[in-house]
C-alpha cells in the first residue's frame, strides 16, 4: 500500500512540475478569475516549459519545497498551478488551496485599508500620526558620535500617515542595522507582534529614539504595522475585521485573515526543514506562534487565488468584478512614486532587483528600466514577503503576478529574480 501512494505521489508531482499543457490545476474547483480562452494565452509555449522547468529544477535541487503560481493576462488567468510539495518532510504535494503566510505582502493590503478611510477624509495623508497615538508627538532622532555614543535630538518633524505608507517615518526594524538605535527596536513585526499586545508595541516604538529624521530618508521598518493600529482606532475593530470589510469581503478573498482557523491549518505551507544556502536548519516561526494583534506589517495569512484577485483589483484601478474598493484617482496615486528628490532613496539598499524604483504607498514603484537586475516596465509596482511570496503588477503589460512559497532564507531574492526572468521571457510579446 505505501508503494502505491509512493508511486501516486510521484505521478502527482510530475505532472505539476514538467508539464506545461496543464496550466489550471486540476485541483482547483471553481478558478479565482476567469480563464483565458486559451491556457497559457500571452505566453509562448517555449516559455511555459521554461517556467515548468525551473520549479523542477528548484524544488529537485531542494532550493524550495514548493509553490503555487498565478498568472494574470489582461485580466484572465492565465497560469494557475501547485508545483511540489506543501510539506516536503511530510510527504504532502502541494495544491491551489495552500495557505501562506504573506510576511510583508500584508503591508500592500493594510496600506489599501488605510487609504479607503483616506477617501472619507478620515485620515489626511499629512496629518501628523499623534492625532491618533499622542506617544509620538515628540520624539527624538538618534545620532551616534564618533566614539559610538548614542545622542538624542529633538525630532523637527513629526511622523506624518504617509511617512507611515512610504518608509520615511525613521521606525526601523532593528534586525536590519547593528547601530545603538537599531538595538533599541524589535527585530520585524512578527517578533514584536508575538511579544507585544497593541499598546505595548506602540509604547516599545515611541519610547524609541529614531533612525531618522521623518520625512528625510526611506528606511524599512514599522510604519504599516502602527498605520494597521490607527486603522483599528478608527474604525473601533481588529485590523482584521476592518481589512475584511473594505477589502476581503468585496473582491472576493474567502481565505485571507490574520488568525489561521484550526480546520485550515493542514493546508499551511511548510518550509525546507535546511537552509539550502546554509546548509542550517530553518523554520517560520510565526507558523507556529500565537500573535497579540493583527500586525499590518506582517501577519496575514493568504492563498495565491486570493491574492491574485487583490492585485487584479489593484491594477484594474480599484474594483473587480463590479466591487470597488478605491477610487482609480486614488490608484493612481497610491502607486505613483512619493520619494521626492529631498528624500533619500534607499528602496535599492533592501535588495539589487530595487534599484531603479522608488516607492509609492506600500508598494515599490519602478522609475527608471535597466537599472534593477529585475526585468519590468516604468510604472510596475511590486512587494514581496521575506518568507518567499511575491507579487507584482505590470499595468504596461497588463499582468498580475503572483508566487506563493516558504523559502525563509536569504535564496528567496535569487527566485524573485529567476521567476521574473522566466515569465517575461515567456511573454509573447
Amino acid at each position: 500500500m505505501k508503494k502505491l501512494q509512493a508511486i501516486g505521489l510521484i505521478v502527482a508531482l510530475g505532472a505539476g512540475l514538467l508539464t506545461s499543457s496543464a496550466l489550471f490545476a486540476a485541483d482547483a474547483a471553481k478558478p479565482p478569475l476567469p480563464l483565458s480562452s486559451t491556457p497559457g494565452q500571452g505566453f509562448t509555449p517555449d516559455g511555459l516549459k521554461r517556467i515548468d522547468a525551473f520549479f523542477a529544477d528548484q524544488i529537485a535541487g531542494n532550493n524550495m519545497s514548493g509553490a503555487v503560481l498565478a498568472v494574470a493576462k489582461n485580466g484572465k488567468l492565465s497560469i494557475y498551478k501547485p508545483y511540489g510539495y506543501l510539506d516536503k518532510a511530510n510527504n504532502k504535494p502541494m495544491t491551489t488551496d495552500a495557505i501562506f503566510n504573506l510576511a510583508s505582502m500584508t503591508k500592500v493590503m493594510a496600506t489599501v485599508g488605510g487609504l479607503t478611510f483616506y477617501e472619507e477624509g478620515k485620515l489626511p495623508l499629512n496629518a501628523p500620526i499623534s492625532n491618533w497615538l499622542p506617544q509620538f508627538k515628540d520624539m527624538k532622532v538618534g545620532q551616534v558620535d564618533a566614539d559610538g555614543n548614542l545622542k538624542l535630538v529633538p525630532a523637527k518633524n513629526q511622523i506624518t500617515i504617509q511617512d507611515l505608507m512610504r518608509h520615511t517615518n525613521g521606525l526601523t526594524y532593528g534586525g536590519r542595522g547593528a547601530t545603538p538605535v537599531h538595538k533599541l527596536y524589535p527585530a520585524g513585526s512578527a517578533p514584536a507582534a508575538v511579544q507585544y499586545n497593541a499598546q505595548e508595541f506602540i509604547d516599545k516604538l515611541s519610547s524609541a529614539p529614531l533612525l531618522y529624521e521623518p520625512g528625510t530618508v526611506w528606511d524599512y521598518g514599522f510604519g504599516l504595522d502602527v498605520l494597521g493600529i490607527i486603522e483599528e482606532k478608527i474604525a473601533g475593530k481588529p485590523l482584521d475585521a476592518v481589512l475584511k470589510e473594505r477589502i476581503w469581503s468585496k473582491v472576493g478573498m474567502p481565505n485571507t485573515s490574520f488568525e489561521l482557523a484550526d480546520k485550515d491549518r493542514p493546508r499551511l505551507a511548510q518550509p525546507l526543514p535546511i537552509d539550502p544556502l546554509t546548509g542550517k536548519p530553518q523554520k517560520v516561526d510565526i507558523l507556529t506562534q500565537k500573535v497579540k494583534f493583527d500586525c499590518g506589517g506582517s501577519c496575514a495569512y493568504s492563498t495565491a487565488g486570493d491574492y491574485i484577485r487583490f492585485g487584479q483589483m489593484l491594477l484594474n484601478g480599484g474594483s473587480l468584478e463590479g466591487k470597488r474598493v478605491l477610487g482609480p484617482q486614488t490608484l493612481a496615486f497610491m502607486t505613483s512614486n512619493h520619494l521626492n528628490k529631498d528624500i533619500k532613496n534607499n528602496v535599492g539598499a533592501t535588495e539589487p532587483g530595487r534599484v531603479g524604483y522608488g516607492f509609492g504607498l506600500g508598494v515599490a514603484v519602478r522609475t527608471d528600466r535597466g537599472l534593477s537586475s529585475i526585468n519590468g516596465n516604468v510604472g510596475d509596482f511590486t512587494w514581496n514577503g521575506a518568507y518567499g511570496t511575491v507579487f507584482w503588477a505590470d499595468p504596461k503589460e497588463q499582468m498580475v503576478v503572483v508566487m506563493m512559497g516558504v523559502a525563509p532564507g536569504e535564496i528567496r531574492k535569487v527566485h524573485r529574480e529567476q521567476l521574473n526572468a522566466v515569465i517575461y521571457g515567456a511573454l509573447e510579446k
